[in-house]
């Protein structure tokens, strides 16, 4: 074998070596959090129904979720050697729940906010931009032109209380005003909308075609490719874990990082089957 076919025998060597040290968990004492899950045998992963990254299904048959953040939770999980155990949070307690240590990892999806930074860090997969839509035969959501114009004081905007939007929202239009509801199930506030207690509201510009196809008479922003190449509110997605714990969040990121194309994916066919 020439030094050329050595060099590359070594690289898929050294390659192999790499991957396999990217799954394998942090060793007995290392990691406090590791050491406790592999003690109770499950790794306990908090959920809320948000897909097209995490999906709950509830025909009875089958796995009881679907989705990209569901597949890479499945394979931390078999890494460690232990059941993956779903913790039902809501967007108002997810982060609450995971500082509480009710869940090892709070599988998603979570928007990473300056906010929650202080209090969380990210194993990060995805990224999303946001739409903006209400109601077409509502004057002052169609005659906006741009971004700025939805500042004003005559305009309503709903979000969900406690979801990822909700500080870019309090950010950019605080002249407008502002109205927080609780998450009824729902991808986006469309109830609040479709009443006209609101102008419009932000929904994630993946669920926008879905949502679009299922209610007439919504208009977007932007409304170009069907929003699809939005940049508003643009914000790495993904999961979070409770803070000081730098041996088990770099394995999880290594994990991820190794699972990305798959969970890529994953993601694109879960957003073109999205109803």
């Amino acid at each position: 074998m020439g030094l050329v076919g050595l060099g590359a025998l070594a690289a898929a060597l050294l390659g192999g070596g790499i991957s396999a040290l990217a799954q394998t968990p942090p060793a007995s004492g290392v990691s406090a959090r590791v050491d406790a899950i592999r003690k109770a045998g499950v790794l306990r992963v908090g959920v809320v129904n948000n897909p097209p990254w995490l999906a709950q299904n509830t025909s009875g048959a089958g796995e009881p979720w679907s989705g990209p953040s569901w597949t890479l939770g499945k394979e931390f999980a078999r890494l460690l050697g232990v059941q993956i155990q779903p913790v039902v949070v809501s967007h108002e307690t997810k982060v609450p729940a995971l500082v509480a240590n009710q869940m090892d990892i709070m599988i998603g999806p979570l928007n990473e906010t300056a906010a929650r930074a202080k209090v969380i860090d990210f194993v990060i997969f995805s990224n999303t931009g946001v739409c903006l839509f209400g109601r077409a035969d509502n004057p002052r959501f169609t005659g906006v032109q741009t971004l700025e114009d939805f500042n004003r004081p005559e305009l309503t905007i709903a979000y969900f209380s406690g979801a990822g939007e909700e500080p870019l929202v309090r950010q950019h239009f605080a002249k407008a005003k502002l109205r927080g509801v609780a998450n009824s199930g729902s991808v986006a506030p469309i109830e609040e909308v479709l009443a006209g207690r609101s102008d419009m509201a932000p929904i994630n510009r993946m669920l926008w075609p879905s949502i679009s196809k299922k209610l007439k008479g919504l208009a977007v922003f932007p409304k170009e490719n069907d929003c699809q190449d939005s940049k508003i509110f643009q914000i790495d997605t993904g999961m979070g874990v409770a803070k000081e714990q730098p041996a088990y969040l770099e394995w999880l990121r290594a994990v991820a990082r190794r699972m990305q194309p798959a969970l890529t994916d994953e993601e694109r066919r879960a957003t073109q089957n999205l109803k």
